[in-house]
């Protein structure tokens, strides 16, 4: 078993997992669990984190949305996941009070992270999401939103902004919390089986 100290999950990062998420403490254990499992340097690679993510889109191409999803989430920008990053990372594309999920959409959508949204940033995060969504389904899109330019273009229009402006935080949330279709945009949500 090795030395039980190291293997177990620190107090402080479990209370604050339980707080910032809707995990309860065995789930958490038993992640942590499976992370030192996986990645027994305690790190998580892009590649590493990817493997992770496509198992919950087994129909699609879920590759380069979770690589967006990585960046978002590298907090400090060192090219890995810690344990902490990663949970977050699965609570906030899970579930996640609006407020926190849409900062974390926003940061999801700043794609070269410069602090605002871009229209092309946009464009490149709905093509990432429109991998995930399997054929059959795209088939039955509205007229408007049925390829990643349209739903590019639908979403764009929602914060009353020019293609060549850009869009700050709180602009972003606000934009989204006033217009359900919106949030219903920014994001994959794959129907209830």
């Amino acid at each position: 078993m090795g030395n039980a100290t190291s293997s177990a999950i620190s107090k402080e990062i479990l209370e604050d997992l339980k707080l910032t998420t809707r995990f309860t403490e065995m789930e958490i254990c038993q992640w942590y669990e499976n992370f030192q499992k996986q990645c027994p340097t305690g790190r998580i690679s892009p590649e590493e984190f990817e493997e992770i993510y496509t198992r919950f889109f087994p129909e699609t191409d879920a590759k380069c949305y979770a690589r967006h999803v990585f960046r978002s989430f590298d907090t400090n920008d060192d090219g890995t996941l810690d344990f902490k990053e990663y949970i977050i990372a699965l609570h906030m594309t899970s579930s996640g009070k609006t407020t926190r999920k849409l900062e974390w959409a926003f940061s999801l959508f700043d794609v070269d992270k410069n602090g605002y949204i871009n229209k092309s940033e946009v464009k490149e995060i709905c093509q990432a999401i429109f991998k995930l969504i399997p054929e059959e389904e795209q088939k039955k899109l509205p007229e408007d939103e049925n390829t990643p330019e349209k739903r590019a273009n639908k979403l764009w229009a929602y914060f009353d902004k020019k293609d060549n402006e850009r869009l700050a935080e709180g602009e972003f949330i606000k934009g989204v919390i006033e217009n359900e279709n919106a949030m219903r945009l920014i994001q994959y949500e794959p129907p209830k089986q």
